[in-house]
């Protein structure tokens, strides 16, 4: 329950207030794609340091931090506890970037918000999934990924807006996600705690001393159905993420190389691009506790296979173009992240969810880090065609594992799943 003044919200509203974590994170990075030639221009930095501050940001290292620490943080105190202190964080990482007058102010910058949004996006994850109705499930943790596709297509569209102020431009696009992450901080000031969170904390304090050996990630990790599932979500996610991590904060230079130079066309086309993810979104809500998942997902997986394919090899026209827009952007709408968020959800009990989450997300930020550390050097030094065969190769290995290994939880409560993955929680939850 979200309380405003005398008035109260639930349901979809809570859900609403907490998927703005996405919109935050999807926001911060493309701030960051937006602007990263802007920043190189105005403060004479070279494409090393570019990567650098790419692989430090939200899109990245930062945010693999912030996940690693945030995670078991929310497991031993609440979901709530993160969303009292991550929005501060962030907000202070923004107005850095917004006043930036050098490198060194900006590396702080990007550093801070990344920390946030690694901290705050696995408990946003958690308490959708948790709070949200057993059969629609899918429909309220897309709600996160519609968020997530809703910032970049709106921050593009303000980047082409705004492109020919150039500098100044990308420091108001940083200054809107500061309103809109005090606007969300001061709405979830009220939430409630996660139900599944609480009657968990309750269980413990009934355990006693038992407890301790039940949570954290020693517990996580000791478990052999926690490690396959997080093998499996690695390849699901993490490689799926480490190309999208690539083309979400250098989607701009990818266009260079392709030969589509012009920066106001390249930011519409990216607001196309994301527009087409917020179509996927609806698709992935309307149908994930509907049909297959499994085929859901392997449809997703092709097609922003094909995409890149579309992009890499073909000649460079509106049809290329427009065909890699909408294929990438919706399959980014129904693909791997969508369903990283609910799986991720689902495979794991309560008491260590948001700890795998973290884990998770720390996992995939610094696969993508460790690429984008390199990626805008080896995209001059060995050109878009074999770079785009990698990209696509790594694809390739998350279509392969979450089409072989999806689960099957569809329309299962989360004490139903735990119950067939740990046996009877009320008896082995803690064990």
């Amino acid at each position: 329950m979200v309380r405003i003044g005398a008035k109260s919200t639930t349901g979809w509203k809570a859900t609403i207030a907490v998927a703005m974590s996405n919109y935050i994170e999807a926001g911060s990075i493309i701030a960051i794609a937006t602007s990263l030639t802007f920043w190189q221009d105005a403060f004479g930095f070279d494409n090393a340091f570019a990567g650098l501050l790419a692989a430090l940001s939200a899109n990245a290292f930062g945010a693999a931090i912030g996940a690693i620490i945030g995670g078991p943080l929310c497991d031993r105190y609440g979901r709530k506890f993160i969303y009292t202190y991550d929005l501060i964080l962030y907000m202070i990482g923004v107005l850095l970037a917004v006043f930036a007058m050098g490198p060194g102010m900006l590396m702080i910058a990007f550093i801070l918000t990344g920390i946030a949004v690694g901290a705050g996006v696995p408990a946003s994850w958690t308490y959708i999934a948790e709070e949200a109705p057993s059969d629609r499930r899918a429909a309220h943790v897309g709600t996160a990924q519609l968020a997530w596709s809703v910032g970049p297509a709106i921050g593009f569209l303000l980047a082409a807006l705004l492109e020919p102020m150039e500098l100044m431009g990308s420091r108001l696009i940083f200054a809107h996600l500061f309103v809109v992450a005090f606007i969300t901080w001061w709405v979830r000031r009220g939430l409630s705690e996660s139900k599944s969170w609480k009657n968990t904390q309750a269980l413990r304090t009934k355990q006693g001393d038992k407890a301790a050996a039940g949570r954290g990630f020693k517990a996580l990790l000791g478990r052999k159905q926690n490690i396959l599932a997080l093998l499996f979500l690695i390849g699901v996610y993490a490689f799926w993420n480490t190309v999208a991590g690539q083309a979400g904060i250098f989607m701009p230079r990818v266009y260079d190389a392709s030969g589509f130079t012009d920066v106001q066309q390249q930011f519409l086309l990216q607001s196309f691009l994301w527009g087409m993810t917020v179509v996927g979104t609806f698709v992935f809500m309307s149908l994930g506790d509907r049909m297959s998942r499994r085929l859901l997902f392997f449809i997703g997986a092709v097609m922003g296979i094909a995409g890149w394919v579309v992009l890499v090899y073909m000649p460079v026209s509106p049809v290329s173009l427009f065909g890699f827009a909408i294929l990438w952007g919706f399959a980014s709408g129904i693909g791997a992240q969508a369903f990283y968020g609910l799986w991720t959800a689902e495979l794991f009990a309560t008491q260590y969810r948001a700890s795998a989450q973290g884990f998770l997300f720390f996992v995939a930020r610094i696969m993508v880090g460790i690429l984008s550390y390199g990626f805008p050097v080896w995209l001059v030094t060995l050109g878009l065609h074999t770079l785009g065969a990698i990209l696509i190769g790594i694809l390739a290995v998350s279509l392969v594992v979450g089409t072989i290994w999806a689960p099957n939880t569809r329309g299962k409560s989360l004490e139903e799943i735990e119950d067939e993955r740990y046996g009877k929680v009320k008896d082995d939850a803690l064990a």
